[in-house]
């Protein structure tokens, strides 16, 4: 279902005042027929627009503009690039892409959420995405949350969606390195030198997520080497015993999938602020699950809600589409899905569940 409404710009204060209280209106009804009739808004408009630190934040909605072949990368999509927005639920989603990541890698479930009514944001995470990636982990981890407010701040200041968008009642979602975005803005606290101290006691058991995609344990001669160089370059880079917070009063529910958890203090999200929903892929090679996502999990049950536990799924289940992985490389042996998981199946229900997710806990219930 698409509506087509449209609320004109005016200057007189008591002109502004009865359109916030219209928007307001408004932007229930749409929400309630949302959340009650799992309404289906539209095709997929994109723009993008610019970022704080002169990246760009890439920005889904609903159209009723005919959509168009595109190609990004070794991907090929359809949308209506700079289309004039229809209304959809008047809710923003933030999607943090993971560690040299894109939006490219996220966008079924980014239109699975547009049919839904949202409008969907990607910040690009400065200096760990996929034309840029001088400074992943915890440099970038410190940043994030805060990229993600920009984000939200210019949907807000755009005009096309400005009075379509309301924005004082947000979700985030992110997997892998931005699953660690959304667990921050959903409270937790965390320091790099809680991270090198994860890393110092499970650096073998849980390697990837100490070092990377830099390099992989073959059991044999030179995983001592690789196990000796980490621990050092650990131990001098990541120091800083302060912990790190953001928060942001419009982010009201967020969807951490497989993400790197192992540097939060447990304590800080046993009591999650916000709605919280955790996806976690049992046999996660990249991020492995008991010292993130379960170890999350663990501490904060009932208190946040498991959205899928997927038994056969691996760290690359958070994209789709799935980028193409070079044989023998370090990503083909982190992402590539485990023998037996059923990705046209389970990928989709994924999608659905944090679709279900932020319905519930953004939108008007009956």
């Amino acid at each position: 279902m698409a509506v087509g409404i449209a609320l004109t710009r005016v200057t007189h204060p008591s002109m502004r005042k009865l359109k916030q209280i219209l928007l307001r209106a408004v932007l229930a009804l749409a929400g309630f027929m949302a959340g009650s009739a799992n309404a289906q808004y539209g095709n997929l408009g994109f723009a993008q627009l610019p970022q704080v630190d002169g990246g760009k934040i890439s920005l889904f909605y609903p159209t009723l503009a005919a959509e168009a072949p595109v190609r990004q990368g070794p991907f090929e999509f359809s949308w209506a690039a700079e289309a004039p927005p229809s209304f959809g639920n008047g809710r923003l989603i933030v999607i943090s892409h993971g560690s040299g990541g894109s939006p490219w890698v996220h966008m079924d479930l980014a239109r699975v959420l547009v049919r839904r009514g949202f409008a969907v944001a990607f910040p690009q995470h400065q200096g760990d995405n996929v034309v840029d990636a001088s400074s992943p982990g915890p440099a970038s981890w410190a940043k994030r949350p805060l990229e993600v407010s920009h984000a939200i701040d210019a949907v807000a200041s755009y005009p096309p969606l400005s009075n379509l968008v309301s924005t004082d009642r947000v979700g985030v979602f992110g997997g892998s390195a931005g699953g660690h975005t959304a667990l921050s803005l959903a409270g937790g606290a965390w320091s790099p030198a809680r991270f090198r101290d994860h890393c110092e006691k499970h650096l073998r058991e849980d390697f990837s997520s100490c070092v990377g995609f830099t390099t992989l344990l073959r059991n044999d001669g030179f995983d001592s080497l690789k196990l000796w160089l980490a621990r050092l370059v650990i131990a001098w880079r990541f120091k800083d015993e302060t912990l790190q917070r953001h928060t942001d009063p419009r982010i009201q529910a967020a969807v951490a999938m497989v993400p790197f958890a192992a540097d939060f203090d447990p304590a800080s999200l046993a009591e999650p602020k916000i709605p919280l929903g955790l996806v976690i892929a049992s046999k996660d090679v990249n991020q492995v699950p008991q010292f993130h996502a379960e170890a999350v999990a663990k501490v904060c049950e009932p208190r946040c809600e498991i959205i899928l536990r997927l038994p056969e799924g691996g760290h690359g289940a958070m994209l789709s589409p799935m980028p193409p992985l070079a044989p023998g490389s370090v990503a083909q042996a982190l992402l590539s899905d485990p023998p037996g998981f059923d990705r046209a199946t389970a990928v989709p229900a994924v999608h659905q569940g944090i679709a279900d997710f932020f319905a519930q806990h953004l939108l008007p219930q009956r």
